[in-house]
């Protein structure tokens, strides 16, 4: 893990390193301010451009849940990370990526054993709702 985040510190080195160069080459002068309302703005809407489809998609597919996990995973990595650098600045415990990992599994673990209770509770309920006597009148 630490490996990984090593490597994705280093090509978001690089690519800094070439917007800068960028920026000096092409002699635009935008304060470093200005460079990260340019690129979070355009980075963002282009993971907007390509997020919006594929949970509209899953809206439609009434997945909700889906759309719902894929959220609260990515608030989960942030807070974890969040927490992780807090303890790293303050010195009030150790930044250990490791935690992160635990802590993302309990919630993993959690959920799965979330979603197996709410697969068990929609067959029990799909199993009494198709076994319902019909109410229309027979023919005789």
């Amino acid at each position: 893990m630490t490996s990984l985040l090593y490597k994705l510190i280093e090509i978001i080195t690089l690519i800094h390193e070439k917007i800068l160069s960028w920026n000096d080459s092409y002699e635009y002068n935008f304060t470093d301010k200005q460079l990260h309302f340019i690129v979070v703005g355009i980075l963002g809407m282009g993971l907007l451009f390509l997020i919006h489809p594929f949970f509209k998609f899953l809206a439609q597919k009434k997945l909700t849940l889906v759309i719902s996990w894929i959220y609260v995973v990515t608030l989960l990595l942030a807070l974890t990370f969040s927490i992780e650098i807090g303890q790293r600045i303050t010195k009030t415990g150790y930044m250990d990526f490791r935690d992160i990992m635990y802590g993302m599994g309990g919630f993993f673990l959690l959920f799965g054993m979330f979603y197996a209770v709410r697969l068990v509770i929609k067959l029990i309920v799909k199993l009494f709702r198709d076994e319902e006597p019909s109410s229309s009148p027979s023919k005789s």
